[in-house]
């Protein structure tokens, strides 16, 4: 009997181990990951549990109930079974309904505005292809913020090595290629390197444009002085780089040589003109805003490109002035007064979300804004309320006086849109067509050309109109041979329209808006300075909204982190060293005496 009762006190302990086992086997079953071992130990553990039940005496359920130390092992059994439940439960949750938040001053770990949008949008699904053996903890971070904001875009690590096969169906010359693939289009992202990590500006650029059919075609003027976009001098070679990046069509163009070619731009850009402009020219511009264009002017001081009577039936008037901040705000940032440092912008969606970010325009000058009915003027750039405008001598010399009261804030940039009614064109082969109608049914339908040959006279006639005070240059012989093609007598064209119903709905108008930003600088945006703070944000924003991409990503800056280290000087170095090592502890030494000799 002492012998049963010595295996029983011994015995009765295998009832924990047991329900070790069993809690060890039961757990990946549960999961639906069963295995041989997690079997054996299931198994094992209910043996177990139930030989030190039996030596412990548990036979009796009475008994087993009754204990006290069964009542706490319960209580604690319950307890920790509570405990792994709701555990579970909280990391189920996290994973179904994940949420971050960051911290971070620049929001160093959470995508832009832009990149949420357009991922949000993607009703495809998307795939991310990284062929690089080396899984940066960086760039996986940026692409699972990508994935939880949709589920359609995923990504994978291919070791170029490992699958030379797949490397070569995407063409992949060197490790370290991204590639974007939604079903059968495949476009290249970059390439990441140990000093170059996977931009959420290339990734979010070339998903948009995988993604969209969207095309842009925007032309830089040519023949006043204006800035090269073809990188053979220093010019606007970053800012064309960077929207063909945006899957813009960007060309060159001389409108004295093309002009015709208008019709086929999305936006023209103006950079930095610095010969005059002819007459001819400007009617062809204001022709083109009034069939709905976008047109970004931006326009150097000290130059005068005849832009005057131009600008002024939108309001606007370029100051012969040039800006200077005598704040010396712009000194932080190593600008001197010449270059005046914005960091107040318009409610517009230019510049919504530039925030208090900054960006500086060396060298430019006042735009002045003068309400015009029908024009919806929108100032952007607002200088420092410390800034003044001063005069430029025939000589080239700045007229500058310090002691002169501070007239800023200058507007240095603004957006103007308005309403214009765009006529339906009808081209050449329909006139033909409709003279051969006519000749061929006789007087029956001898009214319709008069109402069709009436609707390009009146064409003709608007877009001379456009022009101003060269509309009635403009009537050429052309114009008065069109009554001649008119040889219908009929005096009456209301039954002709009723007769002929697609002649009726060609000569509805469609409504449209132009769209024009003037800027008083163009230098802002050359190379060199248009990757500076949120310059080339401003050009490219300024391009998409004139190309009526407002829902089209605009630029997105890289995140930096903001250099929080103190530099001293040599003399403030050894002045902190002497009051830490010095000062401070003899300080304390002396109080400790005056302490001393006051108690006793």
């Amino acid at each position: 009997m002492k012998t049963f009762e010595t295996y029983r006190k011994t015995l009765k302990y295998l009832l924990w181990p047991g329900l070790a086992l069993t809690t060890a086997g039961f757990v990946p079953i549960a999961l639906g990951q069963a295995t041989l071992i997690s079997t054996s130990l299931l198994l094992g553990g209910i043996v177990l549990m139930g030989i030190g039940a039996w030596f412990a005496g548990y036979y009796s359920l009475a008994k087993f109930w009754g204990q006290r130390s069964t009542q706490a092992g319960t209580n604690a059994l319950v307890a920790t079974v509570a405990m792994l439940v709701i555990l579970g439960l909280v990391n189920f949750l996290g994973v179904r309904y994940s949420a971050r938040l960051d911290l971070t001053e620049n929001q160093l770990f959470s995508l832009a505005p832009q990149s949420k949008e357009v991922v949000s949008q993607l009703t495809t699904p998307v795939r991310l292809v990284i062929f690089d053996a080396n899984q940066n903890s960086i760039d996986k971070q940026l692409l699972q913020s990508y994935r939880r904001q949709n589920s359609l875009f995923s990504f994978e690590y291919i070791d170029p090595f490992a699958e030379p096969v797949l490397s070569r169906q995407y063409g992949v010359q060197t490790p370290g290629e991204v590639y974007l693939e939604v079903g059968d289009k495949r476009l290249l992202v970059q390439q990441v390197s140990g000093d170059e990590r996977l931009a959420e500006r290339q990734l979010t650029n070339r998903l948009e444009q995988i993604v969209s059919n969207r095309t842009l075609t925007i032309y830089f003027l040519e023949g006043h002085g204006e800035y090269k976009i073809d990188g053979s001098e220093s010019g606007f070679f970053q800012a064309s780089a960077s929207l063909e990046d945006k899957n813009y069509t960007v060309k060159s163009l001389n409108l004295a040589e093309t002009p015709e070619t208008l019709g086929e731009a999305s936006v023209i850009v103006v950079a930095g003109p610095q010969q005059a402009f002819f007459e001819a020219e400007l009617n062809a511009l204001e022709a083109y805003l009034e069939k709905g264009g976008g047109l970004l002017l931006m326009v150097d001081p000290n130059t005068d490109p005849n832009l005057d009577s131009f600008l002024e039936t939108w309001g606007i008037t370029l100051d012969e002035r040039l800006v200077l901040d005598t704040s010396g705000g712009g000194r932080l940032v190593g600008l001197g007064p010449a270059a005046p440092l914005v960091t107040d912008y318009g409610d517009h969606p230019i510049t919504r979300d530039f925030g208090d970010g900054r960006s500086f325009y060396p060298v430019a000058r006042p735009v002045e804004v003068t309400a015009i009915p029908g024009v919806i003027a929108t100032p952007l750039l607002f200088t420092n309320p410390q800034s003044q405008a001063e005069a430029i001598s025939d000589s080239g010399e700045l007229e500058f006086d310090p002691n002169e009261t501070p007239e800023g804030p200058f507007v240095l940039g603004v957006a103007l849109n308005r309403e214009v009614t765009v006529a339906p064109e009808i081209s050449a082969g329909e006139t033909e067509s409709n003279s051969a109608d006519e000749a061929a049914k006789g007087e029956e339908v001898a009214t319709e050309p008069t109402t069709e040959a009436a609707e390009p006279t009146a064409t003709a006639t608007d877009s001379t109109l456009d022009s101003k005070e060269a509309a009635a240059d403009q009537t050429t012989p052309e114009q008065s041979t069109q009554p001649t093609q008119e040889t219908s007598p009929t005096d009456t064209p209301e039954p002709s329209i009723e007769e002929n119903p697609s002649a009726s709905e060609e000569a509805d108008t469609a409504s449209s808006e132009a769209r024009m930003v003037v800027i008083g600088n163009a230098t802002f945006a050359t190379d060199g300075l248009f990757e500076q703070q949120l310059n080339g944000d401003v050009f490219l924003n300024a391009v998409t909204w004139l190309g009526r991409q407002d829902d089209a990503t605009f630029s997105i800056r890289p995140k930096e982190i903001t250099n929080r280290r103190i530099v001293m000087t040599l003399q403030q170095q050894l002045a902190v060293g002497a009051l830490s090592l010095l000062i401070l502890p003899l300080l304390g030494f002396v109080g400790a005496i005056a302490m001393w000799l006051k108690r006793r």
